[in-house]
């Protein structure tokens, strides 16, 4: 019997990364803050430290398992396209052997599944809850 500590390819006291139960690719990991936050739309710049450790603790899971990290796709879904009401970064490769369904799921900055650009835009730098339209833009 595998315990659920078993299924998990990282954890510490903020974050945790397992595989996604409906990979897009032969590596999908999930990287998930312990922290609640509903979804993407409520990050601020307060988050980037946060944000960044989901990132790197994601790449390294994927690299540590044999994924190509040059052929990555990273990102969050939107409301009402996120599958749960808790933020969870989708850490996919190899990108480019998506299939053509999940290639449009995971479909870069589009209106139900946005990028890296959130990475960018908090560390510019506002404190304030930052809208979709603000975000995404």
């Amino acid at each position: 019997m595998v315990t659920p500590q078993e299924k998990y390819f990282f954890q510490d006291d903020e974050i945790i990364v397992f595989k996604d139960i409906k990979p897009a690719s032969k590596h999908h990991y999930l990287s998930v803050p312990k922290q609640h936050i509903s979804n993407v739309t409520y990050l601020t710049s307060d988050h980037k430290e946060l944000l960044d450790k989901l990132i790197q603790c994601g790449k390294k899971v994927l690299a540590d398992n044999g994924g190509d990290t040059n052929n990555i796709r990273l990102g969050f879904h939107k409301p009402p396209f996120n599958s749960i009401d808790h933020l969870h970064l989708h850490i996919i490769s190899p990108a480019s052997e998506m299939s053509f369904l999940s290639g449009l799921i995971f479909r870069p900055n589009t209106w139900w599944f946005q990028a890296l650009v959130i990475y960018w835009t908090l560390e510019m730098g506002s404190s304030e809850r930052t809208s979709s339209i603000e975000l995404f833009s």
